[in-house]
C-alpha cells in the first residue's frame, strides 16, 4: 500500500499541480468547518454545558396560564404556594420568587447610586437549586423572615463587573434605595446562574418586602421553583397545578387557569432557544453543503485524471492504493480547511458575542476553548470522510481496470457527471432551505422594525427615579415631591413636555400591572372569562405627548383627581370585548374598590411589548394609589445635556429622590429587536454561504459538461448552430438542475415550518411572496453560474473543437 510519507508527498505534489482547485476546496472547507465550529461553541455554552446546579433536569418552574391564551403567566399567592407544596406528590422541594422576575433596583455604594437587577427569592431558593457559591454562603431560610438581618448575594457577573472581582467582598454592605436599608453581602454565586433571568443581586423576598413596606404586593405575585421527585415528570407537576387552580375553594377568576411547568434550562434561554436550534440546524446543513461541494469538486477533477488512473492501474496499482492516495489528498485539503476554519470560528464567535443582546443568557461564558478545538478536529474529520471517501471509492471503481477494458474515457466520465449532477441538486436544495429561512427571518425583522406602535417614540427620554422611604414615608409626600420634579423638568432647556408613568416602556410581560376587570352586569363566572389587561397610569398630557389618538371621548384632565368621580380610558380591544358594536363612553368597569366610568377610547398600543398590541385600561395619575417613579420626557435638544440637567435639578431640591437612570426610548426599543436582529444577521450569513457554495458547485458541473462536449459543440457549430443556440442548450441543463433543487428545497422548508415559526413576527412560514422571491433568486444565481461556462465554451473555434474529439 506504500508508506504514509510517500502518500502524503504524492498527494501534496498532485495538489500543487492544481493550485486553483486546492485553494478553492480548502477555502470551501474552511467556510463550512469554521461556521460549524462557531455555532457549536455557542450551542455548547448555551445548550450543552450544564448549569451550576444539582441535577438540573429535575428542576421545573411553575405558574398559571389562561386557557384562552390572553395571558401566558399568572402568579400564585404565598398561601397558595405553601398549600400547593403540601398537596403536591410530584415535587419534593419547592421555593418561590417574585413573579416580575429581575427588576431594576437602585443601590448606593461608594457615594454613587446605580441600577442593578434585583431578584427576590425565598430563603431556600438556592437549596432547591442545589447551587454552591464560589465565595461566602448562599441565602438561607432564616434570612427570609420578618425582622431578619438584611443580606444579599451577588451573581458572578455583578461581582466581576460591578465590584471588580473583589475577593474581600463578603461582609461589605450596599444600600438599597427603595428600602433605605443597608444590606450585607454574604456570598457570590457561580458563573452561569442568573435566574430570574438577568439577576445581579438576590435578596430574601419576605425580609425585603417587609422592610420596603410592600410585602403584601410581593407575596401575592409569586412563581414556583420545584424539584421533581425521582420518577416524576413536569407533566405530572403541571397536571397537579391545574387541579389546584380548579379546586372548589379557589377564586372564581382561577377556574379557567391551567398549570404551566417548564424546565429551568428552557426558561433561562427563553426566546433564544428556538434561534439557537435553528442556527445549529443551518450550520449542519451548511457543513453538509460544504462536504457535497468539495466531493463534487473532487469528482469533477477526477474527469481530468482519467489517463493518470488508467496508467497507474496498468502499472500495477490496485484499487486500494488509489483510494488511499485520493483520501490522502482529501485529508490534506481538510487539514488546511480545518486550520483556517478555527481562525474563522474564533472571529465569528467574537462577532456573535458583540452582536448578541446584553440580556442574552450566559453570554460571558461563550468563547473559544478546549471544547471548541476538539469540535473543530471532529468536524474536520467528518468533513474529510464525507467529502473524500465517496469520490475516492467511486473514482477508483470507474477509472480502474474497467477503463482499460472499455478502452474509453467517456463511459466513466458520464457516470461521474451523473453523480456530480445529483450532488449539485442536493446542494441547491439545501441552499434553498437555508435561503428560505433567512428570507422569512429578514422579512419578519423588517416588519418588526416598522411596526406601528400607535404612539410616537422619537425624541423621548425615559428617566427612572428612586424615592427614599426614610425621607418620603407616604404617598402624599412622594406625590408632592414628584410634582416638584415634573415642574422643574418641564422648565429645563430643550424639554417640550414631561409626563409621569408607572411602567418603563418595552419591559414585557410581568413588567407592569395586570388585572381582570368586568362590567357591573356580569356574573362571577362571566367575569372570570374576561381577558387580563394592562393597567397603566396616565397624567392629563399623557396621550397628547405620546401622540396617541383619541378614537372616542376625551383624555384625562386636571379635574380627574382624588376627590372626583373615578374614570378610565380604555383601548379599542377592551371596548370591543365588553361592548361589541356599542359606544363604551359613559359605561362602567368594576372588580376594583369602586366603579370606574369610561370617558375615552384609544388604540391598542405596543407600549409594554413591541410584538403585541395589548388591551389596556388607563387610570388617572391622581386616582391611582401608587406614585409613579418613571418620567417620559419629550425633548427638542441633546438627550445627554437634558439628562445631566435633570439629575442636577433633582439633586438641588433635596427631596430624597435620585435619578437612577436615563435612556432614550430608541435605546429601550432596541432591546426587544436585538435578538431578531441577530437572527437576521446569522441566517443571512449562512444563506449567503450556502447559495455561494451551491453556485460554485453548479458552475463546476456545467464547466465540466462543456469541456466534455467540446467535440460535440464543434460538430454542431460546423453544421450551422449559432453560439447563442448552444448557450441555451447548456444553460437549460444547468437551470433544470437548479429548478429541481429549488423545488425540493422549498418543499423541505415548508415541511420545517413549525421550527421557524417561533422566530417570525406577523409573517407566515408559508408566505407566498417570500417563497417566490427565494425561487427567483436561486434560479437567477443558477442562470449566472451556467451562463459563464456556457459563454466561454461556445466561443471556441469550431476547427479546434473538432480536433479535440480525438
Amino acid at each position: 500500500m506504500g508508506s504514509l510519507t510517500q502518500h502524503v508527498r504524492l498527494a501534496a505534489r498532485s495538489l500543487f499541480r492544481a493550485p486553483e482547485f486546492a485553494v478553492t476546496a480548502a477555502l470551501t472547507l474552511a467556510l463550512g468547518i469554521g461556521l460549524s465550529t462557531a455555532v457549536f461553541t455557542v450551542a455548547n455554552a448555551l445548550l450543552l454545558r450544564k448549569l451550576p446546579v444539582f441535577d438540573q433536569d429535575r428542576l421545573v418552574l411553575l405558574w398559571g396560564e389562561t386557557r384562552d391564551g390572553h395571558s401566558s403567566k399568572i402568579p400564585l399567592a404565598l398561601n397558595d404556594v405553601r398549600d400547593f407544596e403540601r398537596r403536591s406528590r410530584s415535587l419534593g422541594e419547592m421555593a418561590f420568587f417574585a413573579f416580575r422576575g429581575a427588576v431594576p433596583a437602585p443601590i448606593q455604594a461608594n457615594d454613587k447610586v446605580y441600577p442593578i437587577q434585583l431578584g427576590l427569592v425565598s430563603g431556600n431558593f438556592f437549596d432547591v437549586l442545589g447551587s454552591t457559591p464560589v465565595i461566602g454562603r448562599a441565602l438561607r431560610p432564616e434570612d427570609d423572615i420578618r425582622g431578619a438581618a438584611p443580606v444579599v448575594v451577588l451573581s458572578y457577573h455583578a461581582w466581576q463587573q460591578r465590584f471588580g472581582g473583589d475577593s474581600t467582598i463578603v461582609g461589605k454592605s450596599v444600600s438599597m434605595v427603595y428600602t433605605g436599608r443597608s444590606y450585607r453581602i454574604v456570598g457570590v454565586m457561580p458563573q452561569g446562574l442568573e435566574y430570574p433571568r438577568g439577576t445581579e443581586v438576590w435578596a430574601p423576598l419576605i425580609a425585603y418586602g417587609s422592610a420596603g413596606g410592600f410585602l403584601e404586593i410581593l407575596s401575592g405575585e409569586l412563581n414556583v421553583l420545584g424539584r421533581l421527585r425521582p420518577g416524576a415528570s413536569a407533566l405530572q407537576a403541571r397536571a397537579e397545578l391545574t387541579t389546584f387552580f380548579g379546586r372548589s375553594e379557589s377564586p372564581v377568576s382561577h377556574r379557567d387557569v391551567r398549570g404551566a411547568a417548564y424546565s429551568l434550562t428552557d426558561t433561562m434561554l427563553g426566546d433564544a432557544k428556538p434561534a439557537i436550534l435553528l442556527v445549529t440546524l443551518a450550520a449542519v446543513l451548511l457543513l453538509f453543503i460544504t462536504c457535497v461541494n468539495v466531493a463534487n469538486l473532487l469528482l469533477v477533477r477526477s474527469l481530468g485524471r482519467v489517463d493518470e488512473f488508467v496508467l497507474r492501474s496498468a502499472l500495477g496499482a490496485n484499487r486500494g492504493r488509489i483510494v488511499v492516495q485520493l483520501l490522502t489528498e482529501s485529508g490534506l485539503l481538510a487539514l488546511a480547511g480545518g486550520l483556517l476554519g478555527v481562525a474563522l470560528a474564533s472571529a465569528a464567535v467574537k462577532a456573535f458575542v458583540a452582536l448578541a443582546p446584553s440580556s442574552a443568557p450566559r453570554i460571558d461564558e461563550i468563547g473559544v476553548n478546549g471544547a471548541t478545538i476538539i469540535a473543530a478536529v471532529l468536524i474536520t474529520a467528518v468533513a474529510m470522510m464525507v467529502s473524500g471517501l465517496g469520490p475516492a471509492l467511486f473514482t477508483s471503481r470507474v477509472h480502474g481496470h474497467e477503463a482499460i477494458r472499455s478502452g474509453s474515457r467517456h463511459t466513466g466520465g458520464r457516470r461521474v457527471r451523473s453523480v456530480a449532477e445529483i450532488l449539485v441538486v442536493a446542494q441547491i436544495a439545501l441552499a434553498a432551505v437555508t435561503l428560505t429561512a433567512a428570507a422569512l427571518v429578514t422579512k419578519s425583522f423588517v416588519k418588526l422594525q416598522h411596526v406601528d406602535l400607535s404612539f410616537e417614540p422619537g425624541q423621548l427620554l425615559v428617566a427612572t427615579l428612586a424615592m427614599r422611604p426614610d425621607q418620603l414615608s407616604d404617598a402624599k409626600k412622594q406625590r408632592a415631591a414628584l410634582d416638584v420634579i415634573v415642574f422643574n423638568a418641564q422648565s429645563l432647556p430643550g424639554v417640550r413636555a414631561v409626563t409621569p408613568v408607572m411602567a418603563v416602556p418595552f419591559v414585557g410581560e410581568g413588567g407592569g400591572v395586570d388585572g381582570r376587570l368586568s362590567t357591573p352586569s356580569q356574573s362571577k363566572e362571566e367575569s372570570a372569562a374576561n381577558p387580563i389587561v394592562n393597567m397603566e397610569v396616565a397624567a392629563p398630557n399623557y396621550f397628547s405627548m405620546l401622540g396617541i389618538r383619541m378614537l372616542r371621548g376625551r383624555p384625562f384632565t386636571n379635574e380627574d383627581r382624588e376627590t372626583s368621580a373615578p374614570v378610565v380610558v380604555i383601548s379599542s380591544s377592551v371596548a370591543s370585548h365588553f361592548w361589541p358594536g356599542g359606544d363604551p363612553i359613559g359605561k362602567q368597569l368594576t372588580d376594583l374598590p369602586e366603579k370606574y366610568t369610561v370617558v375615552g377610547v384609544v388604540p391598542d398600543t405596543r407600549y409594554r411589548e413591541i410584538q403585541t398590541a395589548r388591551p389596556t385600561v388607563y387610570f388617572p395619575f391622581r386616582q391611582w394609589p401608587d406614585v409613579p417613579s418613571t418620567l417620559l420626557i419629550r425633548t427638542a435638544g441633546s438627550h445627554g445635556e437634558i439628562a445631566s440637567a435633570l439629575r442636577q435639578a433633582v439633586a438641588d431640591e433635596h427631596l430624597g429622590v435620585t435619578v437612577v437612570s436615563t435612556s432614550p426610548l430608541e435605546t429601550l426599543l432596541d432591546a426587544p429587536r436585538a435578538q431578531p436582529r441577530l437572527n437576521t444577521i446569522v441566517f443571512a450569513l449562512f444563506a449567503a454561504a450556502a447559495v455561494s457554495l451551491a453556485a460554485i458547485g453548479l458552475f463546476a458541473i456545467v464547466a465540466t459538461m462543456v469541456r466534455q462536449r467540446t467535440h460535440e459543440l464543434g460538430i454542431r457549430m460546423a453544421l450551422g448552430a449559432t453560439s447563442g443556440q448552444l448557450r441555451r442548450v447548456i444553460m437549460i441543463r444547468g437551470l433544470s438542475l437548479a429548478f429541481a433543487g429549488t423545488v425540493i428545497g422549498i418543499a423541505g422548508a415548508l415541511a420545517a415550518k413549525r421550527l421557524i415559526s417561533a422566530l417570525l413576527f406577523e409573517i407566515s412560514p408559508t408566505d407566498g411572496v417570500t417563497l417566490l422571491a427565494v425561487a427567483a433568486l436561486m434560479l437567477s444565481v443558477a442562470a449566472l453560474a451556467s451562463f459563464l461556462p456556457a459563454r466561454l465554451g461556445t466561443r471556441v473555434d469550431p476547427v479546434i473543437a473538432l480536433r479535440s474529439g480525438g
